[in-house]
């Protein structure tokens, strides 16, 4: 005999029989998957034993257990004075070896007048060693515009710094003190067969140079010309300037180098009757 089965308990059986899985997998969730809730709390727990471990040793670093000590200075200064050293150490070192900024102490010693560079290194167990490069001041600087006084160091830097050395004096406009620098080297050149320092150098604003020999004479330069280059001026002047010397008679204030093919010469009588009028 055949089976028999009512066509609606067929039809219900089969669709009940298809969502019953659908169900349960809609009723599944986080807390219903104990092996990824494992893992995020073994990454927690991770994060957070980094985490204390940090503070641990940033807290054990900051104990007063590795106090510095001492600071060796490896290149004995000889402008910035052994006071300014130990006031600075004394007011910018903080925290102990491990955890002193050695970039904030670095900048403080540059602050000090004559360091143009400085270098801060650790050395177990309780010292610091600094190394100074100082500036090396080549010429007195006065910026033409204010008049602010300065010096420049041998690579065409400005600095500030109380100096009585026997250097050169420059003026010029706000940053030519580098370009003012180069071109006192190449007069100085020409300069040379008259056995004479130049000791001051004065660019205009409008790129005129005036020289200052170390006997007084002046020597207005001018500006750079196409036709008539300062450097083949000033040429000209010291090939001439010692037979013209010893036959004007005369001591001469101010040579005139403007002109072409030639020069003037201001004796210092009448230079200072000249001022008189003024």
């Amino acid at each position: 005999m055949a089976d028999f089965r009512p066509r609606d308990a067929l039809h219900h059986g089969g669709l009940g029989g298809s969502r019953a899985p659908g169900r349960a997998r809609e009723k599944e969730g986080l807390w219903d998957k104990p092996a990824t809730l494992n893992l995020i709390s073994e990454v927690l727990m991770l994060f957070a034993a980094v985490a204390l471990g940090y503070a641990l040793v940033v807290w054990f670093l900051s104990r007063p257990l590795f106090p510095l000590r001492e600071v060796v200075v490896l290149t004995p200064p000889a402008q910035v004075t052994t006071a300014q050293l130990e006031y600075v150490a004394r007011t910018a070192i903080r925290g102990n070896f491990f955890s002193v900024d050695l970039e904030q102490v670095r900048g403080v010693f540059e602050k000090l007048p004559w360091v143009r560079r400085a270098e801060v290194r650790r050395r177990w167990p309780d010292v610091l060693e600094l190394r100074l490069e100082e500036h090396q001041a080549a010429a007195y600087w006065t910026v033409s515009e204010s008049g602010e006084s300065q010096l420049v160091n041998r690579y065409g830097e400005v600095f500030i710094a109380a100096s009585n050395a026997d250097i050169p004096a420059f003026s010029g406009p706000q940053g030519s003190a580098a370009y003012i620098q180069a071109r006192h080297r190449e007069f100085e050149r020409v300069l040379e067969p008259l056995g004479r320092r130049l000791v001051g150098l004065a660019l205009s604003a409008r790129q005129a140079w005036q020289l200052r020999l170390d006997d007084g004479l002046v020597i207005v330069l001018g500006r750079d010309h196409e036709k008539a280059p300062t450097d083949q001026r000033l040429a000209r002047f010291v090939h001439a300037w010692p037979n013209a010397r010893d036959g004007v008679g005369v001591q001469v204030a101010v040579a005139d180098l403007r002109y072409p093919s030639g020069f003037a010469l201001t004796p210092v009588g009448d230079l200072k009757a000249t001022k008189g009028k003024q």
